[in-house]
C-alpha cells in the first residue's frame, strides 16, 4: 500500500516537471499572441498597414490608446520571446509535443488529429520576429505630433485611416498664411456651419462616445500611475522599516556596542532636557514645591532620569538609521515603477498638458504666482530652512547651518531663473496671453 504523502509528492514532482518542461511553449504562444494583438491592431484601424500616427485621422487620445497598446504588445512580445529562446536552450526535451483534437460534431462520428507543435514552432517564431522587426525603427511618441487630427467638412468626423491613400506633405508654396486667406463670408460663419453639419451627422453619437471611452481610458491609467508612485513607496518605507530593518538595527545598535548618541545635536537635546530636569528639581525644592531633597536623593532621579534619556536618543538614533535605509528601498521601488511604467508615463504626461493647457489664462498666471512665491519668493527661505531641517533630522545628520544658509542662498536662485526661462522660452510662444496675464497680476 503506498502512502499518500509520497504518492501526493510524486504527483506534485510530475506536475512541475509537465510545467518547466513546457515553459518555452507557454512564452512563445504567449509572444505569439502579443503579435496578433498587434496584427489586429493594424488590420482594424490602419488598414493592415503599420500603425503610424502620422498617418490616419485620430485625435490625439485615440493615438494615445494606440501607442499604449502597441508598446505594451512589443514588449510582451519582446520578453516573451526572449524567455523562451533562454528556456528552449536551457530545457531540452527528449520528445516532440504533440497535441490530439478530437472533433465530435456529427453523432457517433470522431476525426481525430495529431498536431505535431515542433512544427508550428518555427512560424510562430517568424510572425513574432518579422511583427518586432516592422517596429525596429521606434514608435514616434504622441507629444512630437503637433498636428491636430482634420476633419472632413461634409462627414463632420474623424475618418478612418485608409491604406490607399497617403497622404502627402504640403509644400511651402502650398502653405498659406491666415493673414493671407479671403473670403466672401467670415471664417466664423463657416466654422459654425461646420460644427452644425458635425451635430447633425448620425454617426456623431458613437465618435463622441468612442473618444469618450478613450478619454476616460487615459484617465484611469494616468490616476492609477500618481496612486502607484505615492502609495508604493510609502508602503514600502513602512512595511521594510518596521518588519525588515528594524529588527536588524535594534539587535546589533545597542548603548553598550555603539552609543546611544549618532550626531552631536541628539546628544546636546539629551544634556540640556538633562540639565532643566536638574534645574527643576532644585526649584522645587527651594520654593517648597516639593518635600526638600537631598544630594544623594537628587543624584538618585538625576540617574533614572539620564537613563529615560538614553533609551530616548538610542531610539531616535535607531530611527536615523532605519530612516536611511528604508527610504533606499522606497527609491528602488519608485523608480521600477518609473522604469516599468514608461507608456503610462506617456499617457499621464498627456492627460497632464490637456489639464494645464485647458485652464484659462488666469488659472495659468494663479498657479505660476504661487508656486513662485512658495519656492522662491520673499518668504521662501524660511521654508526651505524648516524643510532642511526636517530631513536633517529625519536622516540623522547634523544640523550645519552654513549649509543651510548657503543652500537657501543658491537653489531659489536657480529655481527663479528655471521659472522666468520657461516663461520666456515655452510659454510665450505656447499662451502669449497668459503670459501678459501673469505679468498684469505680478505686477
Amino acid at each position: 500500500m503506498t502512502n499518500p504523502i509520497v504518492s501526493g509528492v510524486q504527483a506534485y514532482l510530475r506536475f512541475s516537471r509537465r510545467w518547466l518542461m513546457g515553459t518555452p511553449e507557454r512564452a512563445l504562444d504567449d509572444a505569439y499572441e502579443a503579435a496578433l494583438r498587434i496584427k489586429a491592431l493594424e488590420d482594424t484601424y490602419f488598414g493592415g498597414d503599420r500603425i503610424s500616427f502620422q498617418q490616419g485621422n485620430y485625435s490625439s487620445s485615440a493615438r494615445a490608446y494606440f501607442q499604449t497598446e502597441l508598446r505594451k504588445y512589443l514588449n510582451i512580445a519582446k520578453l516573451r520571446l526572449a524567455e523562451f529562446r533562454t528556456s528552449s536552450s536551457i530545457l531540452q526535451s527528449d520528445r516532440p509535443p504533440t497535441e490530439v483534437h478530437i472533433d465530435g460534431q456529427p453523432p457517433d462520428a470522431y476525426e481525430i488529429d495529431i498536431l505535431d507543435r515542433s512544427s508550428l514552432i518555427p512560424k510562430k517564431l517568424a510572425f513574432v520576429d518579422s511583427m518586432i522587426a516592422r517596429y525596429a525603427d521606434g514608435i514616434m511618441p504622441v507629444s512630437s505630433l503637433a498636428a491636430r487630427p482634420e476633419v472632413d467638412p461634409e462627414r463632420g468626423r474623424m475618418q478612418p485611416f485608409d491604406s490607399g491613400a497617403r497622404r502627402s506633405p504640403k509644400r511651402p508654396a502650398d502653405l498659406e498664411s491666415i493673414a493671407d486667406k479671403t473670403g466672401v463670408l467670415p471664417r466664423s460663419i463657416l466654422r459654425t456651419a461646420d460644427r452644425i453639419k458635425r451635430e447633425l451627422d448620425p454617426n456623431a453619437e458613437q465618435e463622441v462616445i468612442e473618444d469618450f471611452y478613450i478619454s476616460r481610458r487615459r484617465t484611469f491609467i494616468a490616476v492609477r500611475l500618481v496612486l502607484l508612485l505615492m502609495i508604493l513607496p510609502l508602503l514600502t518605507q513602512q512595511v521594510t522599516k518596521n518588519f525588515l530593518i528594524s529588527p536588524i538595527v535594534d539587535h546589533y545598535r545597542t548603548p553598550e556596542t555603539t552609543g546611544a548618541f549618532l550626531n552631536v545635536d541628539i546628544e546636546d537635546e539629551a544634556f540640556d532636557e538633562l540639565r532643566r530636569f536638574e534645574e527643576r528639581l532644585r526649584f522645587s525644592s527651594l520654593v517648597g514645591a516639593t518635600p526638600p531633597l537631598t544630594e544623594p536623593e537628587i543624584n538618585t532621579r538625576l540617574q533614572e532620569k539620564a537613563r529615560e534619556l538614553q533609551l530616548e536618543a538610542m531610539a531616535k538614533s535607531n530611527n536615523a538609521v532605519k530612516n536611511v535605509f528604508a527610504d533606499i528601498f522606497s527609491a528602488l521601488v519608485f523608480g521600477a515603477v518609473l522604469l516599468s511604467s514608461r507608456r503610462e508615463i506617456e499617457v499621464l504626461k498627456s492627460f497632464m498638458d490637456e489639464i494645464v493647457y485647458g485652464l484659462s489664462d488666469s488659472a495659468k498666471a494663479f498657479i505660476i504666482i504661487l508656486l513662485t512665491d512658495i519656492f522662491v519668493g520673499f518668504h521662501s527661505p524660511h521654508g526651505w530652512e524648516v524643510l532642511l531641517e526636517g530631513v536633517s533630522r529625519h536622516f540623522g545628520i547634523p544640523e550645519s547651518r552654513d549649509f543651510i544658509f548657503l543652500f537657501i542662498a543658491t537653489f531659489p536662485v536657480i529655481l527663479d531663473t528655471i521659472f522666468k526661462y520657461w516663461i520666456f522660452r515655452y510659454l510665450n510662444r505656447i499662451s502669449p496671453s497668459a503670459v501678459a496675464t501673469y505679468r498684469n497680476m505680478n505686477e
